[in-house]
């Protein structure tokens, strides 16, 4: 197996990082200042064949173009959104990320904020270790049994998510096409909307879906509707959704993912309608030790000259 230097340019898990360094020399660029990464690509930048990152954070074009030997940008989750894959597809790098493995965690996690946000579970949290029990009761929250779900985007996350909250109510969803699923495609999202009562985003975060639930779509879900988010922050127009929430346009938000993570908008913040979670949806011991492993099999996989079990597909005509 020939060895090479893999850059990382995120914190990873003990595990991860234990494995990684087991495998050659590693990198650990987010710990360099510019001043030392600049230094750092004038004389060793051949030796780098991969790059490990997290989907949060990607790996620019920049970055691409100072690594000659480049073979590999192993994304450590599921989104790509922020690696211009055409481009490095191009340059004659593969990109690989970590799909299936976290499927039902993010699934999850999206129930759970539902039934958290509909039943006030965070501020029912503070209510009780603030005291206020004492004094007064605890105001009265909406019921989860029997609200319509609108999935924005049917993908692996989307399906696993409906197939949970369809126990709970009825089920549609909207995406680029129809899918061989037991529930009602809407081709229009702003139908879709207007006849949910929590609309749950599981799409990809692309071109295409940045600033997807704008200021209409929030207007069509109505005062009485909520809004879950496991997708990606792009997908949502955080301004938008900031005015939604207090002008009262509608119920309530329920938020894992951000634009400009770790940054979350004050207005975000600072709203009694909102739910918020740092981006915990695959946090689990368990998987992310499985997202680990699969990072490590491509890996292992270039540095054997073998095919990568799960590089993205090439998009190049």
């Amino acid at each position: 197996m020939e060895q090479g230097v893999v850059l990382q340019l995120c914190p990873l898990s003990d595990y991860l990082e234990a494995q990684l360094a087991e495998r050659g020399p590693v990198v650990r660029w987010f710990e360099l200042d510019a001043v030392a990464q600049r230094a750092w690509l004038a004389t060793e930048a051949e030796s780098a064949k991969i790059v490990v990152t997290g989907g949060h954070l990607g790996c620019t074009n920049d970055l691409i173009d100072a690594l000659p030997s480049l073979g590999l940008i192993a994304i450590n989750g599921v989104g790509f959104d922020k690696v211009d894959v055409p481009y490095a597809q191009g340059r004659g790098v593969a990109v690989s990320t970590t799909p299936g493995v976290l499927t039902e965690d993010v699934a999850d996690l999206a129930v759970g904020l539902t039934i958290g946000l509909l039943r006030g579970l965070p501020a029912a949290d503070r209510f009780v270790r603030g005291g206020r029990w004492l004094e007064e009761g605890f105001p009265l929250k909406r019921k989860v049994t029997g609200r319509r779900f609108g999935i924005v985007g049917l993908g692996h996350i989307g399906r696993a998510t409906a197939d949970r909250l369809a126990a709970f109510g009825p089920i549609a969803y909207h995406g680029r096409m129809p899918k061989d699923a037991p529930y009602r495609f809407e081709p229009d999202l702003r139908a879709l909307a207007r006849n949910s009562d929590v609309l749950v985003l599981a799409c990809a975060a692309t071109e295409e879906t940045r600033g997807l639930i704008d200021g209409a779509v929030l207007e069509a879900l109505g005062p009485e509707g909520y809004l879950v988010n496991v997708a990606r922050g792009s997908v949502v127009d955080e301004d938008a959704l900031v005015v939604a929430l207090e002008r009262g346009t509608i119920a309530g938000a329920a938020l894992d993912v951000f634009a400009d993570e770790p940054v979350v908008p004050a207005g975000l913040i600072a709203s009694d309608r909102t739910a918020l979670a740092p981006h915990i949806a695959s946090g689990t011991v368990e998987t992310r030790k499985a997202m680990a492993d699969l990072v490590l099999a491509n890996v292992d996989a270039l540095l054997a000259g073998a095919p990568l079990p799960s590089a993205l597909p090439t998009v190049l005509p």
